[in-house]
């Protein structure tokens, strides 16, 4: 039954997207970066009055496992309406880029057990990053070269598989971002330590989230905090697994994020 429910989530919020998307989609630049024989399909969205020769944040948003594909167009489903407000774009300029993830690939290296609801998740320590988030950490390394990025403000956060993706980059290139946020997700709490505390962190999930158990980012504030972060979190009572709306919604969240710079070595 809770499978059933599961899907019938998935098929509504591509609903949603296809009645909300032309509202911004055009903002968003379809995209291609190649590595050898790969492809990483991206959304890029650029400043309102685009220079070359001004600095911007860079924010990388990695969405969940519903919106997986190739398309380049599914990943915009949640998220995107968020970057591409015209007062959101007046008050914070910056670059942003939403890759989307092969359908039978993942942004984290965990193993997903989907025949039971909550989804059962093992989070792995190390080993080799996934196909998808390698080709997205070559991505934002070709981004950084870029003069107009400036390198002390860059950020990632990520959804459900997504704030996974995220939790994982940050363990893997923990000198990169200034700031994450990761919503609905988990991660491996040993590999925490990479980054807990040089990174500043905003975690949300929903007390109801029957898909992807708010456990999963207890134990990741747990170890955070641990490992020395002071990360905010954010348990919102009330949510199921769509705990990204009230995220989006907080006032203080584009804020928080833009006002945090990290101090290059």
């Amino acid at each position: 039954m809770k499978n059933l429910t599961y899907r019938l989530f998935v098929v509504i919020a591509m609903l949603i997207f296809s009645n909300i998307s032309a509202q911004h989609q055009d903002l968003y630049e379809s995209k291609t970066f190649i590595n050898d024989i790969d492809t990483l399909r991206y959304r890029l969205l650029l400043p309102k009055d685009f220079s070359e020769t001004k600095s911007y944040p860079l924010v990388l948003f990695l969405h969940g496992a519903g919106e997986r594909g190739n398309d380049n167009a599914r990943q915009l489903i949640h998220g995107s309406k968020l970057f591409a407000d015209e007062t959101k774009r007046e008050a914070f300029p910056a670059v942003v880029i939403f890759p989307q993830c092969p359908q039978n690939d993942y942004w984290a290296n965990v193993t997903v057990d989907r025949s039971t609801m909550p989804l059962t998740i093992t989070f792995q320590n190390g080993g080799e990053p996934t196909k998808a988030l390698t080709l997205v950490m070559q991505l934002m390394d070709e981004m950084l070269t870029k003069t107009y990025i400036n390198k002390q403000q860059v950020y990632v956060g990520g959804l459900s598989m997504g704030g996974m993706g995220t939790f994982e980059i940050l363990s893997r290139k923990p000198d990169m971002f200034a700031a994450a946020f990761a919503i609905c997700g988990g991660g491996s709490t040993q590999d925490a330590k990479n980054y807990a505390a040089t990174t500043s962190l905003w975690i949300f999930h929903g007390a109801k989230d029957d898909v992807v158990i708010p456990q999963h980012s207890i134990d990741m504030v747990t170890a955070i905090l641990n490992y020395g972060g002071k990360p905010n979190f954010t348990l919102y009572a009330d949510d199921n697994h769509n705990s990204w709306d009230s995220a989006f919604n907080e006032p203080k969240f584009l804020p928080w994020l833009f006002s945090k710079s990290k101090q290059l070595q």
